[in-house]
């Protein structure tokens, strides 16, 4: 059977609330939308498994958990040599060719990317590039602007868009679908950049947003209940003195960042089309983490924290057109985790070692919607792991960084970044804390994660039922034992 080809269409940060699909008014999607009606499924529970990029990533491409083998920094990524798989690598030694154009986070650059894909595409510089204005909207480092990631909108001048790194990849990957090669099936991986902050974006996706329909955002909560990272990277950030009008901003750049993926996307989609090729490729989009974006008062992410604007990501399959499915939104819990194991059973691949990933085809082929009772995410450190503080990437006292915030957190002694999980069912999110207290919230009359019930002695049978739950996930993910069986 001919294989399919591969799309794995990937932004940075794309909270899993803004799609219109999925009921935000102010979220301007049509190509996304699109897609559901027509030939995807849209999953409205879907959960990465760490906040951050690198983790995310590693946990993604293989369907290990971070804990698994450690993938809990910025710093610490896949290693084949090391026995550690690699979606990209599999593909490739099956016979695809692999291009992949955007972000790494993924492999060591020090290894270079040969093993991995047959190109790791660099955009040419542009004719005509946009100047650069070295930070300067960022105002005195004593402002409420200095952390706060917000640019607002890019002046393009005469140019029919704002040409980064971004737009250099969707280009590249359509000249790619444009010289696919006959005699191998293509895998077109595209980890972008947007929407992560700085929040900053052109016309006329700046000017889509409306911004009287910005669904409310979550307050800042007291923060004794919640974790001490939170409220020092609220002091640091700087930010509380801001008023509505300016998160309003602020949410409406991030939003717009979005369409801007969503319309970059839809370009991608139709260069498979005018190739011919579109009923034959499965494609995949999803984020790896979510963003703040002004829910608490907080910009960016943290990574040992949990709240769904972190955790949950945007996640849409098609499947090739001889493939079931059934076009929809899913209520099914899912993880991205699950990703590889649906392109290995898609591929009628066997990887030949343990993946944690469930098959999502049956979801797809509208057989059941019904596929994890709970979803997992973590990240963080233990105390003595200083070589997980980061101290590379940590400011060192030195304030000009965008990110001295978190990286001062992340790198204190202190219990704020010490290790954390998350379990969350369709009710309830239990979350289990080191050095601090646990957190338990009731997801159906507090979406927003603002009471903390860790100590109600009402719901003590809740929690003595996720505290199982979790043990028994670590129970099983806590380890791969090597499908290669040595000599005594």
């Amino acid at each position: 059977m001919k294989k399919p080809h591969i799309l794995i269409f990937n932004p940075d940060q794309w909270r899993g609330d803004v799609l219109g699909h999925l009921g935000n008014p102010a979220a301007v999607t049509p190509v996304l939308d699109e897609c559901v009606a027509r030939d995807f499924v849209s999953f409205r529970g879907a959960f990465c498994q760490n906040p951050v990029c690198t983790p995310s990533r590693c946990s993604f491409m293989t369907g290990w958990y971070p804990h698994t083998r450690g993938h809990r920094t910025m710093h610490h990524m896949l290693h084949a040599e090391r026995d550690e798989p690699n979606l990209l690598q599999i593909l490739k030694d099956n016979g695809y060719f692999v291009w992949w154009g955007g972000k790494n986070d993924l492999v060591p650059r020090e290894n270079g990317f040969e093993a991995t894909c047959d190109v790791k595409y660099q955009p040419p510089p542009s004719k005509n590039p946009v100047p650069r204005d070295d930070e300067a909207w960022r105002g005195a480092p004593d402002g409420d602007n200095y952390y706060s990631f917000m640019r607002g909108k890019l002046d393009k001048g005469d140019r029919e868009f704002y040409f980064d790194h971004d737009w250099g990849h969707i280009l590249g990957a359509i000249e790619q679908i444009n010289r696919a090669p006959d005699d191998q099936p293509l895998c077109i991986y595209l980890p972008i950049t947007y929407p992560h902050p700085v929040y900053a974006v052109e016309e006329p996706f700046f000017s889509q947003i409306e911004r009287e329909k910005l669904p409310p955002r979550a307050p800042t909560p007291d923060w004794s209940a919640k974790p001490s990272i939170l409220e020092g990277i609220s002091e640091l950030q700087n930010l509380r003195e801001w008023d509505e009008a300016r998160w309003t901003e602020l949410r409406a750049t991030y939003y717009g960042m979005c369409a801007r993926v969503d319309h970059q996307f839809g370009l991608v989609l139709e260069a498979l089309r005018e190739a011919g090729i579109y009923d034959d490729t499965a494609v995949f989009f999803f984020s790896d983490h979510g963003d703040f974006t002004g829910d608490y008062g907080l910009v960016e992410k943290t990574q040992n924290t949990f709240e769904d604007c972190l955790s949950r990501v945007p996640f849409l399959i098609k499947p090739p057109l001889n493939v079931p499915v059934v076009p929809r939104v899913s209520d099914a819990l899912v993880e991205l985790v699950d990703f590889s194991a649906t392109v290995y059973d898609l591929l009628d691949i066997e990887p030949n070692y343990t993946s944690f990933g469930r098959s999502l085809l049956p979801i797809l082929a509208g057989e059941t919607d019904a596929h994890r009772d709970a979803v997992f995410c973590e990240g963080g450190r233990l105390a003595s792991e200083t070589h997980c503080k980061e101290l590379e990437s940590a400011s060192s006292g030195n304030r000009a960084g965008l990110y001295f915030p978190r990286s001062e957190m992340q790198a204190s002694d202190g219990p704020a970044h010490l290790k954390a999980v998350m379990c969350r069912t369709r009710d309830w999110k239990y979350v289990r804390r080191l050095g601090e207290s646990d957190e338990l919230y009731d997801l159906q009359n507090d979406p927003q994660e603002l009471d903390n019930r860790i100590n109600d002695p009402a719901l003590s049978e809740v929690r003595a039922q996720l505290v199982e739950r979790m043990l028994l996930w670590f129970l099983e993910t806590g380890d791969v034992v090597p499908f290669q069986i040595d000599k005594r």
